[in-house]
């Protein structure tokens, strides 16, 4: 089918491929697991306990909370570190290709990017409420302020890969 000549067709501008937004996301969420993963790896070791954070989140997650009853005498096991690094690279790759997915609706509606943000915010105020009624040993053993400031650190590691990758994205309220 051809265009009648003098009339002009308006094409809509093109969107990111589904490749790309799968390659974003897991880039985003490689970048996030790798930024909490290496703030936890700080404070562990500026307290003398490198890999203690690791240890007790896989000890609560494969052994529940009763393996928490005494977290200062957890000592780091490789086993525990590897186990819970690949289920938190996991997690990370789901959050990062469903931000992915979000980023590319937003770049196509300026609009849509606040309700985007403030999904973030929700969820971020969500995980901290979770981890206080659900996970409360842990909380004990890993200062929640941690907690709360390592998820900041990979959303916003995770947020400068989106920005990076679309300089001229606009987020209207």
């Amino acid at each position: 089918m051809t265009a009648e000549p003098g009339i002009a067709r308006q094409e809509s501008p093109p969107g990111p491929t589904t490749s790309n937004v799968y390659a974003e996301g897991i880039l985003a969420g490689l970048v996030g697991a790798g930024a909490i993963a290496i703030w936890f790896l700080i404070l562990d070791t500026v307290r003398g306990r490198p890999f203690y954070t690791p240890t007790v989140l896989a000890t609560a997650l494969f052994r529940g909370t009763g393996g928490l009853s005494a977290p200062e005498q957890l000592s780091p096991s490789l086993e525990l570190v590897l186990s819970f690094t690949w289920v938190h690279v996991l997690a990370f790759l789901l959050i990062g290709l469903a931000a992915a997915r979000f980023v590319a609706v937003a770049e196509r509606n300026p609009d849509f990017g606040f309700g985007v943000v403030l999904l973030f915010v929700i969820f971020e105020f969500g995980f901290v409420l979770f981890s206080a009624f659900f996970a409360e040993p842990v909380l004990h053993a890993v200062a929640w302020q941690s907690v709360l400031v390592g998820n900041l650190i990979a959303a916003a590691a995770m947020a400068a890969v989106f920005r990076l990758r679309h300089p001229r994205m606009t987020i209207r309220p």
